[in-house]
């Protein structure tokens, strides 16, 4: 029987947290490991260890043992990933569900996930959010270095001083790491199940994308109830013992603030913060920033004028990954590899074939829909009735189309349902939105199918002015000159944003569903 790693090689040994921690507190105890730039507070590697094994044996006074599940519901602060460290310090389970999420769908997807612990901010109105969970509830406050207690804090101001000796239990690479949901705000989110063997697997994949080590400085302003923040971020963190900064979102008139105090070496992008940066400037250049030698952007394509300028701007290396929720990183460009317009190379342990609809690989050059598959997925999805849909063992189909060129690099060309079919001939809108915005004045674009009577579907497209001197038929003249007649938008309709997920990708439903509505409108 193959192990939890399948039949992949390892370039770091996989560790269980207690080792890790414990190591790191060895290396250098007073080296600060993560600093909430929230708060202003931070934690050194030798309390972060100590803390770990106070949260691990309190939790373990109230029965929480290896595999139960605890919910913890707070924003992002220092408190929860010390929280987050001593579960997983006795192989309990995680469950960090998005606070974004509304609370019938919060009370719902609490009841299918069963939890042992429910542990939550003090802000968090948490009977609105999990109903009539029997599940004990415990409330958070701050933690301080210097033990002074908040009112409303039952937990970090009553933690015991825990035993090392007496936590045996370690967080194995099989055992059951963490339970999440994809993003989503109108429809239900699915509930998404790893191990730790796919977490060390992707963390590893970040460490080749990207090149970090125990030296850097790295900034995530992401929710870690999503895989991306978990996979780019936490699990770096915890393989080199590195220095985290954590904000509770982006802030744009703050990120050049924290990169230039911390002297942060590394952040997280997605391109609706890099969509910011660039048309949006504050004064910032490479000179003002020189600590900062890389950004990542995932979650959504991101187009090689973008890439192009925003190195351009800030003289910082810019690299796009892709991935998705279910099956982890899938592509990356790397610091010592990269082609613009790409989202990489094959991550190092995902097993990605591109097929034709015969489920034929496709030859290089050639598009086909993304599939993939191996160790690094998630164990399933977790159903309302707490049976588990599997995904590990599978191959899956991502449905996104994409081409591998002949050096390896993976293009993605769009989503297979995003597909605009006009007459027959297959249109991908991601060329059509890379021409838009190469017009000076669109800052943002999104070109979709809507229904045709002759052809069946013709292009229309939404862009998000820079200023107010852009014209519909400033926008035609300009397609025209670069797109061939079939692919030319037949309306432009100019909009003041485009709608978008929680994780910045444009929901080109709703374009398609508004188009409808004006058309609808005007009958």
């Amino acid at each position: 029987m193959p192990g939890p790693f399948g039949d992949h090689q390892l370039k770091i040994p996989y560790e269980p947290v207690a080792g890790l921690l414990a190591r790191y507190a060895r290396r250098d105890a007073a080296k600060t490991a993560i600093v909430d730039l929230e708060s202003g507070t931070a934690i050194d590697f030798g309390q972060l260890d100590r803390m770990a094994t106070d949260v691990a044996a309190y939790l373990k006074s109230q029965g929480i043992k290896k595999g139960s599940r605890v919910l913890v519901l707070s924003d992002e602060c220092l408190e929860k990933l010390l929280i987050w460290f001593g579960i997983w310090r006795i192989g309990a389970v995680i469950c960090p569900f998005n606070l974004e999420i509304n609370e019938k769908q919060m009370v719902s997807l609490t009841a299918a996930l069963n939890p042992a612990l429910i542990l939550y901010h003090k802000d968090i109105d948490v009977a609105a959010m999990v109903g009539d969970a029997p599940a004990e509830r415990v409330r958070f406050g701050p933690w301080s270095p210097d033990g002074i207690k908040d009112p409303q804090d039952e937990l970090f101001g009553a933690l015991p001083k825990g035993d090392a000796a007496q936590l045996p239990e370690r967080n194995e690479a099989g055992d059951t790491a963490c339970i999440f949901c994809t993003s989503g705000t109108t429809a239900r989110p699915k509930i998404v199940i790893y191990n730790h063997a796919a977490y060390w697997m992707n963390g590893l994949d970040t460490l080749e994308f990207l090149g970090l080590t125990e030296n850097d400085r790295t900034l995530e302003y992401r929710s870690f109830g999503w895989n991306s923040a978990q996979v780019l971020s936490l699990l770096p963190f915890l393989q080199k013992g590195l220095t985290m900064h954590i904000a509770k979102r982006f802030s744009h008139s703050r990120f050049f603030e924290w990169v230039q105090k911390h002297e942060i070496t590394f952040s997280a992008g997605v391109p609706t913060v890099l969509n910011i940066l660039l048309n949006k400037p504050i004064g910032y250049t490479a000179k003002d920033v020189p600590s900062l030698r890389l950004m990542s952007c995932s979650t959504a394509p991101l187009t090689a004028q973008q890439w192009v300028q925003f190195e351009e701007m800030y003289g910082v290396t810019l690299l796009q990954m892709y991935g998705m929720s279910e099956t982890g990183w899938i592509c990356g460009n790397r610091h010592y590899a990269k082609k613009m317009g790409t989202v990489g190379l094959p991550a190092l342990h995902q097993e990605l074939v591109i097929v034709d609809g015969a489920g034929n690989e496709c030859a290089p050059d050639v598009e086909g829909e993304i599939t993939v598959g191996g160790p690094q997925m998630a164990i399933g999805y977790l159903l309302d009735d707490g049976s588990i849909d599997p995904v590990l063992g599978k191959r899956i189909k991502t449905g996104d189309l994409g081409i591998k060129d002949a050096e390896g690099f993976v293009r993605v060309s769009g989503r297979s349902k995003d597909l605009i079919i006009r007459g027959g001939v297959n249109i991908a809108p991601l060329e059509i939105d890379e021409v838009l915005l190469k017009h000076p004045g669109i800052g943002e674009a999104a070109a979709v199918g809507v229904p045709d009577k002759i052809y069946g579907e013709e292009v229309v497209c939404y862009v998000v002015a820079k200023d107010r001197a852009l014209t519909e038929a400033a926008v035609l003249d300009h397609c025209r000159k670069h797109l061939p007649p079939a692919k030319t938008p037949k309306q432009v309709l100019i909009v003041p944003e485009l709608p978008k997920s929680d994780r910045g990708k444009v929901l080109r439903d709703k374009l398609k569903d508004e188009w409808v509505g004006r058309v609808s409108a005007r009958m």
